[in-house]
């Protein structure tokens, strides 16, 4: 089964696609071109979510955090876990580690795939 959402959210995500973060923007040029052969979905809306990126034959939701999402981790963890609850895993990554690091960024998101290649994750902004 597909997942999708109520006609409000489909509609709410289709205004987003047009008011993406730069970071997304960054990333969403290179998951757009179909890594491993997974096809990415951007703003895709799921239930009454709106997942940044998704991929449907892998199950996974790919979320860009910026710096205000400190305060969003209690809704964040609900929305983790419906996706959970739905068979989808949602891998979060750094607005900053996407704009400092894109290539280590990418590693790890195809690691997180089924058919992702054992891949470290990311290291956190300012380490070198």
């Amino acid at each position: 089964m597909r997942l999708s959402g109520p006609r409000e959210t489909i509609d709410r995500a289709r205004r987003l696609r047009r008011q993406m973060s730069l970071p997304e923007v960054i990333l969403w040029q290179v998951l757009r071109r179909k890594q491993q052969g997974l096809r990415f979905r951007k703003q895709h809306a799921a239930g009454p979510y709106i997942l940044d990126f998704y991929c449907d034959s892998a199950k996974l939701c790919i979320e860009v955090d910026g710096e205000g999402h400190s305060w969003r981790q209690d809704r964040d963890e609900a929305r983790d876990r419906w996706l959970a609850d739905q068979g989808v895993k949602t891998v979060r990554v750094l607005a900053r580690d996407v704009l400092d690091d894109l290539d280590a960024v990418i590693a790890y998101i195809l690691a997180q795939t089924p058919s992702g290649a054992l891949c470290a994750p990311p290291p956190p902004a300012g380490e070198d």
